[in-house]
């Protein structure tokens, strides 16, 4: 009897130390999992969170490039109007007919500052309303600034329009579009006294330069021809 109960202890007591051995082998084991698995999860974490920079950096990177691509034109490149001597550049020569003096063309023009488009025409707005649009600008070649801009409405597509809220172009482009074909496009260097002289305008300060941009859309045969 006494040799059966300490047998049965005998084996209690060797039961109780193999579960003492494999308890720290399982944990050791579930640990070495749970370490195997954390890269896993924390490469995915790094992943998930930085998705969003990535796809938001992707348009200023190339909005960047292009910035750097854009061509800048040298001065010597630049040819000098013989009417006034400004400075201009084709940068596309059309292939539609050319302005004359005398002639009525209509354009689309941006008045540029240190890169910031102050004045457009690409920007003219609605009588009875904020809504933004795009209105040629029409005149004569050659003629006195101002004199179109006696018409108080003009009707177009897109509604009535008044001609008094058009955005005013400097008088270099009267001149300076003489010799342009449609669909040509021209870019001008403005001093202060063919642009917008000692008051300025808009985002361009009195006294300044600027860069004009034109686009000649139409012309029309001058008058009696």
């Amino acid at each position: 009897m006494a040799s059966t109960r300490s047998l049965d202890k005998w084996s209690g007591h060797r039961h109780l130390q193999n579960l003492a051995e494999s308890t720290p082998k399982k944990t050791q084991e579930q640990s070495n999992h749970v370490f195997l698995s954390n890269p896993t999860s924390r490469r995915c974490a790094i992943l998930i969170s930085t998705l969003p920079f990535t796809l938001t950096s992707l348009p200023q990177l190339s909005e960047a490039r292009e910035r750097r691509n854009k061509k800048t034109i040298p001065l010597e490149d630049y040819l000098t109007s013989p009417a006034d001597g400004l400075k201009y550049y084709d940068v596309l020569e059309g292939k539609g007919a050319a302005a004359e003096k005398g002639m009525t063309v209509q354009v689309h023009f941006d008045c540029l500052y240190r890169g910031i488009t102050a004045i457009s025409s690409r920007e003219s707005k609605l009588l009875a309303g904020n809504r933004i649009i795009a209105q040629p600008y029409e005149f004569k070649v050659g003629a006195p600034p101002g004199k179109e801009r006696k018409r108080e409405f003009v009707d177009n597509p897109n509604g009535l329009f008044s001609a008094q809220a058009a955005p005013k172009p400097p008088p270099a482009m009267y001149s300076v579009t003489e010799g342009m074909k449609v669909g040509g496009k021209r870019t001008v260097i403005v001093p202060p006294e063919a642009g917008y002289g000692q008051k300025g305008m808009n985002e361009i300060p009195p006294g300044s330069s600027f860069e004009l941009n034109i686009e000649l859309l139409q012309v029309m045969p001058a008058e009696g021809k």
